[in-house]
């Protein structure tokens, strides 16, 4: 069997890059095509683009052409590349047109550089052609520029992995007069193509953005090479330049001058650099980080973050991989006594660059100077500065004094290690400089009191003088360590809380409620504030308080630290603690009160959104039945006018007595649905007043039956001293409307029953039908405005009465709840408060008492 069948090489792809339509592409293509032919290799076109071009169909000549497939399309024929005949032709080399182009609906595969991969699968080279709007990655750019957004589009991954790229160049000028000259569109498209997609403008910043698109892959290619030959030293071929910095305050200085160094040299790009170490114990915060990587995207840059104990190694190294050119550092912050002693990163980078030039900019805060107003925080603070400068005079006197007491009991070597001991315990108390003075106090001393010739400052012998002097050497040496361990225990503690709080604000955050008020007193806790809140800023300037703890600021300029929530709203705390890491966890809190600010907002707009549904629910159902329960007792009232108006017909006595009837029962029921509806819209609203006052029920029953026909029906058994705490003239409403909603369900035959009793210290009132009855799933929903579930369709009502005897019941205190009833049909139970046994009820006179409006 053939090698080549069972394992075939990948196919390679050589790309021709334009900026723009018409610069040659598809001329450089073929040209290849005819030359490689020459040379005896297997040439075919797959697929070549000519567009009525003359000279483009003269520069195909003689190529081996594969015939295109055929396809219809929505009632015309569409020609494609046939890609399995050019598998089965198996050529050496094939020339496939235009790379971003999108097959017909019924291709093999949906875009052509998918036919083209197929084809390098089967072991066959591609050459093709693309131009540089249709990558992916620059499509969004190609827009801003043409103002056209180009739909058919190349993966960035599948041009930069090519084995070759060819960028077709032409001037905008020549591309223009080529264009003009009809080399490129028809004649009637040139003067449209001039003026819009081939503007100067357009084809400068064309051409711009793909020769920086090819250099960038050259740039590639050079790093490939360089990795691959393991070459370490510079190559200038391109001006990079690396900024480093230590996050202070310096920092922007430096990307300023970083962003004007790469402006002044054409094609020149910088990246800022920031070395963090691998405890992560020292560091800026990450707030701090986040707005030193936007200035440097403002300015033009790109920040790297690293991790590396060795600050100067580790940019050299970053610099020697970005194949970087040159290196800026600021002037070193330590004093001249810190920097002769130990040299900073600026002179050890200039030691250590080789090749690469290193600029040390100079700024407000070298050499120790800091800037009028500003102070280095104090890690100790005042008082232990103060308390460790008076160990450091007075311990090593007393210890000395103890010592010299029991000379008689020890030698030089133990006065030295308890005088050492005191050094330690100097720094642990003061610091560093206190324990360096501690060292000399303590020096001398030994000196003075414990080495011959005693009470002198000269020494006999010369292996104590350089006792002595190691003394304090060492002393100096072992304040520094533990001085440097101390701080980064402490540092380490810092870290520690800074953890511990945010976790609990990620658990928080997770777990529980929008408390904003335990919120602030988790970080009143945390900072050790007096008081902290969420202030919010009016139109008119002021501050109002959100939420408060304890002794809050009234305004962020009160405030001991405030970081701002968004736009209108701030976190502001005073007293507690100020330092940067105190700062960062300040900015994490806010961002807490920020998420549940977004939360509440969230729950209001959906709050708002269910009261528009239910309000357009509401109005839909009103209109639907309103339109039904309005229009028939108009059509009613009108045609009985009509006829008594009409003097074609002579109406009887009975019969006009029967249409003035018809006229009242039509307009009883129009003031029966306004009265509903005028009493849903006020409970709606919350605009009912209620007057409660002591009542009789079985008076209250007697006036809501009388105007309902159909009452006689219903058996009231009320006792007469059965009393309870209501307004009359909505209770009476209520009745009303429950009784009329059993008469309408309630079979002719059946009975209706409205009794009552004293509860459990409540009054229930009882309206009980045999009607139909609903599902006891459906019992809850009967009090739902528009609902008239068990009604036949022609029933009068709009589904109100239910939902008005609920929300009136309501607004007196009770409650009405919907029961099935025993045997068939509903029970509705008017649960109310009893008065107070010493109340008597209030006469109801007549004319009864209205509804309230």
């Amino acid at each position: 069997m053939d090698d080549r069948a069972t394992e075939i090489e990948r196919g390679r792809l050589r790309v021709y890059l334009g900026a723009a339509p018409g610069v040659g592409k598809t001329f450089a293509m073929l040209d290849e095509g005819h030359r490689r032919r020459a040379r005896g290799t297997d040439v075919v076109v797959g697929f070549v683009e000519t567009h009525g071009r003359p000279r483009t169909e003269e520069a195909l000549g003689d190529l081996d052409v594969v015939p295109r497939r055929r396809m219809d399309y929505r009632g015309t024929v569409q020609e494609e590349m046939d890609l399995d005949a050019v598998i089965a032709r198996r050529p050496d080399v094939v020339l496939v047109d235009e790379l971003a182009h999108t097959n017909t609906t019924g291709s093999r595969n949906e875009k052509r550089w998918q036919d083209v991969e197929a084809l390098r699968a089967a072991g066959i080279e591609v050459v093709t052609t693309v131009n540089i709007q249709h990558l992916e990655s620059l499509n969004d750019v190609t827009e801003q520029i043409t103002g056209v957004r180009q739909r058919e589009t190349v993966p960035d991954a599948l041009v930069r992995a090519a084995d070759q790229i060819e960028l077709v160049d032409m001037s905008p000028q020549a591309l223009r007069r080529r264009l003009a000259h009809g080399n490129v569109y028809a004649a009637e498209k040139v003067d449209a193509a001039l003026g819009n997609y081939f503007r100067e403008g357009n084809l400068t910043a064309l051409r711009e953005l793909a020769l920086l698109w090819l250099a960038d892959r050259v740039d590639e290619g050079m790093a490939r090479y360089r990795d691959a030959h393991e070459i370490d030293s510079t190559w200038a071929a391109r001006e990079r330049i690396v900024v480093a910095m230590t996050g202070g305050p310096e920092s922007e200085t430096l990307l300023r001058r970083a962003a004007r160094i790469a402006a002044r040299r054409s094609g020149g790009e910088w990246l800022a650099l920031y070395v963090t170490r691998h405890d992560g114990l020292s560091g800026v915060s990450p707030d701090r980080l986040a707005a030193l990587q936007d200035t440097t995207g403002a300015l033009g840059g790109s920040l790297h973050t690293v991790v590396g104990d060795d600050a100067a190694e580790t940019i050299l190294g970053f610099a020697r991989a970005e194949n970087a050119t040159q290196v800026i550092v600021g002037a070193s912050t330590r004093g001249r006594l810190a920097t002769t002693i130990r040299p900073g990163i600026g002179e050890r980078l200039i030691s250590a660059s080789g090749d690469i030039d290193v600029h040390v900019v100079t700024h407000d805060y070298a050499r120790g100077n800091r800037p009028a107003g500003t102070r280095r925080p104090d890690p100790l603070g005042a008082r232990r500065r103060r308390a460790g400068l008076g160990f450091a005079l007075g311990a090593p006197v007393l210890v000395a004094a103890g010592l010299k007491a029991t000379d008689d009991l020890h030698g030089l070597p133990s006065e030295s290690m308890v005088l050492m001991a005191v050094v330690v315990a100097t720094a642990l108390i003061g610091g560093l400089l206190n324990a360096v003075l501690a060292a000399s106090v303590s020096g001398l001393l030994l000196n003075v009191l414990f080495t011959p010739p005693l009470y002198r400052v000269t020494i006999a012998e010369s292996g104590n003088a350089t006792a002595i002097v190691l003394f304090v050497l060492v002393g100096i040496a072992v304040a520094l360590v533990v001085d440097r361990a101390a701080r980064r225990a402490a540092e380490a503690q810092t870290a520690r809380a800074e953890a511990d709080a945010l976790t609990v604000l990620a658990h928080s955050l997770l777990t529980t409620g929008d408390d904003l008020r335990g919120l602030l007193r988790s970080a009143c806790e945390l900072f050790g504030a007096e008081g902290a809140a969420v202030l919010r800023r009016e139109l008119d300037g002021t501050w109002v308080s959100v939420a408060a703890h304890d002794e809050a600021p009234p305004t962020p300029e009160l405030a001991t630290a405030s970081v701002t929530i968004d736009d209108e709203t701030v976190l502001a705390v005073r007293g507690g603690t100020r330092t940067a890491a105190a700062r960062g966890l300040l900015n994490a809190y806010a961002a807490y009160a920020r998420v549940m600010s977004d939360r509440q907002r969230a729950r209001d707009a959906e709050a708002e959104r269910v009261r528009l549904a239910d309000t357009d629910r509401t109005r839909t159902a009103l209109l639907a039945a309103v339109s039904h329960d309005l229009r028939s007792p108009l059509a009613g009232v009108k045609a009985a006018v009509s006829s008594l108006r009409s003097t074609a017909v002579v109406f009887s006595s009975e019969d006009q007595s029967l249409l003035l009837e018809t006229i009242e029962e039509s307009t009883d029921r129009l003031t029966a649905l306004v009265t509903n509806l005028l009493d849903m819209s006020r409970i709606t609203t919350g605009a009912v007043n209620v007057r409660r006052k002591t009542v009789a029920l079985d008076e209250i029953v007697a006036l809501a039956l009388a105007p309902i026909d159909g009452a006689g029906r219903i058996h009231v058994d009320l006792a007469p001293d059965l009393l309870a705490l209501a307004d009359p003239g909505l209770l009476e409403r209520v009745v009303a409307n429950l009784a009329e909603n059993a008469v309408r369900h309630t079979p002719l035959d059946a009975p209706i029953r409205i009794d009552g009793a004293v509860q459990r210290g409540r009054v229930v009132l009882r309206v009980v039908d045999s009607g139909p009855g609903v599902d006891e799933t459906a019992h809850d929903r009967l009090f739902a405005p528009f609902q008239r579930l068990g009604d036949v369709p022609q029933g009068d009502g709009v589904g109100l009465g239910l939902a008005v005897a609920r929300g009136l019941t309501e607004a007196m205190g009770g409650t009405i709840v919907a029961e099935a009833t025993a045997g068939g049909g509903m029970t509705f139970a008017v649960d109310l408060e009893a008065p107070e046994p010493d109340e008597s009820p209030c006469a109801l006179a007549a004319p009864r008492e209205e509804a309230p409006s």
